[in-house]
């Protein structure tokens, strides 16, 4: 137990005295959760329209000026040529048209209906279905108004409609922030458990240190965890950083017990941290470490259903993701965070990670060596 103590008090030591671990420690996770939630927003705004009005009647120009107001869609261009506003596109100066026909007014009128016509630019495929959703809520928006204003009128009949009321569960205003920040947290936890602990194991290497740990009396389990208990604490550190900065910058309370996340965070650590002394006995520089890293954490990322929704992937990369711990991570945290969900609601991801945590640790300390 001396033994691990000591050890543990020299890697605490070193961690303090490097500034480069520390920023990365301290001063990454505030930044990455003020700038990724903000940058990785998937509510489309200033959405480039140019509408083409051939009819330039009362009912158009209300049209045109609903758009305008709806806070999703700047103005390109205004003209009755659609040539000139496919110049728009094919410049990239505008991403849709609205083409207005020239009896639109009358049509609605009279004949109770009538047909716009819209052009996408698709070249950015979820822009162009958001923007075009966009539009029609607000052309379906102007139809309901119009209709009020012909039951004003004894010659129109209402028209018999199904109303649909609904409910956002959860995160009632719809913010993707809310659905990115958790996720956000789960990666900087593997970046710690993984990517640092590697780092730091293999820098022993290099400076030669192992070598003089060979000649002492210390076990190779009391190295090993003298290595992992400190990123283990301070991975727990990172996410109490990281809830602080996500409920000040952007009033995130989980609606679960903190109890739960921290129990799951402290067992995906364990898992993350024998992924991390893994990459290291592979490894002799710090620049293997770094690059296999990399190469990691990019499948992590991609395949972890922090942007992308697992369902939502082709089925080899839904059978990748059950491969991948960050993905039953960044679910349970949103879980948690967003639907207060408990461990009866956890407990499968809890043992999934738990058999991460044995397998990856176990493979590590048959694989390490003391000699390097």
């Amino acid at each position: 137990m001396r033994s691990l103590l000591f050890l543990l008090q020299k890697e605490f030591r070193q961690i303090f005295r490097n500034k480069s671990i520390l920023r990365m420690l301290f001063m990454m996770p505030v930044m990455q959760l003020i700038i990724l939630p903000l940058a990785a927003d998937y509510e489309m705004k200033n959405i480039r329209v140019s509408v083409v009005d051939h009819d330039h009647s009362v009912y158009s120009n209300k049209l045109v000026s609903k758009i305008k107001a709806s806070g999703y869609f700047i103005l390109e261009n205004y003209t009755d040529s659609y040539r000139a506003a496919m110049a728009d596109i094919e410049k990239d100066k505008a991403d849709l048209i609205l083409e207005i026909p020239p009896s639109f007014e009358k049509n609605l009128v009279k004949e109770d209906e009538s047909t716009l016509f819209l052009a996408v630019n698709a070249i950015n495929g979820v822009k162009a279905n958001l923007g075009a959703a966009y539009l029609r809520n607000i052309i379906q928006d102007f139809n309901r108004e119009v209709r009020l204003e012909w039951i004003q009128f004894p010659r129109f009949s209402p028209v018999t409609s199904i109303e649909v009321q609904h409910a956002n569960w959860y995160n009632p205003q719809q913010k993707y922030k809310f659905f990115m920040v958790p996720g956000i947290l789960a990666i900087l936890l593997t970046m710690v458990g993984s990517f640092l602990a590697s780092l730091n194991i293999v820098k022993e290497k290099e400076a030669g240190t192992i070598e003089q740990i060979n000649v002492t009396p210390i076990r190779k389990w009391q190295f090993i965890l003298g290595k992992l208990i400190p990123f283990w604490i301070l991975g727990l550190v990172v996410l109490t950083i990281g809830f602080a900065v996500s409920r000040i910058f952007y009033g995130i309370i989980p609606l679960g017990s903190f109890t739960v996340i921290y129990a799951f965070a402290a067992v995906y650590l364990l898992a993350v941290l024998g992924l991390g002394l893994l990459v290291s006995t592979f490894t002799a520089t710090q620049q293997q470490a770094m690059l296999i890293s990399f190469f990691l954490m990019m499948i992590f990322v991609l395949l972890g259903g922090l942007y992308t929704a697992v369902e939502s992937m082709p089925y080899w990369a839904q059978l990748v993701t059950k491969a991948n711990p960050v993905t039953y991570f960044i679910e349970v945290l949103r879980m948690v965070v967003l639907k207060g969900s408990g461990f009866a609601e956890i407990k499968e991801h809890l043992a999934i990670i738990f058999g991460f945590a044995v397998v990856l640790n176990g493979w590590a300390v048959v694989s390490y060596r003391k000699r390097v």
